[in-house]
């Protein structure tokens, strides 16, 4: 089993080596060569995950671009779901909730989408926050039916960001958040969840997953207002806030459930980025396509792609439906290209990255493709 990564400090490499070949040309070869993982490695990321057209939905659209999975592993999905619902029993959830969770699959997301561990308590800690992340969309700002109010959203949001990364004592004025941090599901969630990224992650990582979390909730308040007004955006304005609402997010986890870390200087590298900001927004793209009958079915229609398209365009949902496709497959290979330019970057963690990056994307979708949440879409 892979221990927390509290002691990982990798070391630092300067900016000016990643473009600036000069005198470090002829050790060139041999850094990248300790670069890549061997085939022989047990670590699932240094298998090659080929690209393809893949399926998807009830197989009427266009195929979706995308590497395949690697790894399908039903039984250490189980042991994580398992894991998963027993913290949620303690977490407060009401047996109609426990099972809406047992059937969510987040346990089963985590083992897709992290293929370069077997340490359950490491996936778990993706489980858990993507299990609270899904809960917060649902319960404060998607679904009606679940006590969503648009009006209410931005000062749910901003006490959940208090539980996640906790404020200092203020007296008097304390004791009342901190009960209404103990009152509310969503808010346990995310602390406790939290609590166990803490275990995990550096410092520097558990800050990183919460002001991802915290641009993410930026994004929110705007769909908010837009469901509020009844004034929805054209599909570019939208596109545009999706980028920070993207598995972007939950990818943020790849390397401390890999047990390692990224420095800070290659993670926020605008390369870096980028590459990630494509795959998280290739992955969200992914979302809207199987929540459309969801999204459009709501009092308050939710925000979706695939709707704004049709909208724009005054097209059908089918037309806008191979639109978002099309979106989806370019930025794919626009990740693609990216991957491989980044490849002269000679950092093992920062490799085993962008290989995660990748990796999420075959997962994600493969989750979304069998998950019945998303069947009737």
């Amino acid at each position: 089993m892979l221990e927390p990564c509290r002691s990982l400090r990798p070391p630092r490499i300067t900016p000016p080596e990643w473009g600036a070949l000069g005198t470090t040309a002829a050790r060139l070869p041999s850094l990248l060569a300790a670069a890549r993982p061997s085939r022989d490695s047990p670590i699932g990321l240094g298998v090659p995950s080929a690209y393809a057209e893949r399926p998807w939905g009830d197989g009427s659209h266009s195929p979706l671009y995308c590497p395949a999975p690697e790894r399908v592993d039903d039984t250490l999905a189980g042991e994580v779901e398992a894991r998963l619902l027993a913290w949620a029993d303690d977490q407060g959830f009401r047996e109609d909730e426990l099972a809406a969770l047992a059937e969510a699959g987040f346990g089963r997301l985590a083992t897709l989408a992290h293929p370069d561990t077997d340490d359950p308590d490491a996936l778990l800690v993706a489980a858990q926050l993507n299990a609270a992340w899904w809960a917060a969309d649902d319960y404060y700002a998607d679904d009606t039916a679940l006590g969503a109010v648009p009006a209410l959203l931005p000062p749910r949001l901003a006490l959940v960001m208090a539980a996640m990364d906790p404020v200092p004592p203020a007296g008097d004025l304390t004791p009342p958040l901190q009960a209404a941090l103990r009152d509310d599901l969503v808010r346990r969630m995310l602390g406790s969840a939290t609590e166990h990224l803490n275990r995990h992650a550096t410092p520097a990582q558990v800050q990183r997953v919460c002001y991802s979390t915290f641009a993410m909730f930026v994004s929110w308040t705007a769909y908010a207002a837009w469901r509020e007004t009844g004034e929805h955006p054209p599909a570019w304005e939208y596109l545009a806030a999706r980028q920070h609402d993207s598995f972007y997010t939950s990818m943020s986890l790849i390397d401390v459930v890999g047990g390692y870390e990224v420095p800070a200087a290659l993670f926020y590298e605008p390369r870096v980025r980028r590459a990630a900001m494509q795959a998280g927004t290739a992955s969200v793209i992914v979302n809207d396509l199987h929540s459309v009958a969801k999204d459009a079915a709501d009092e308050k229609p939710v925000c979706n792609l695939v709707l704004l398209i049709a909208a724009d365009r005054g097209c059908s949902v089918d037309e806008a439906t191979e639109r978002a496709v099309d979106l989806h497959n370019g930025l794919v290979r626009d990740f693609e290209r990216s991957h491989q330019a980044l490849t002269v970057i000679p950092s093992p963690d920062l490799q085993r990255f962008l290989r995660g990056l990748r990796a999420w994307m075959a997962g994600g979708l493969e989750w979304h493709a069998t998950n019945s949440r998303y069947r009737t879409a």
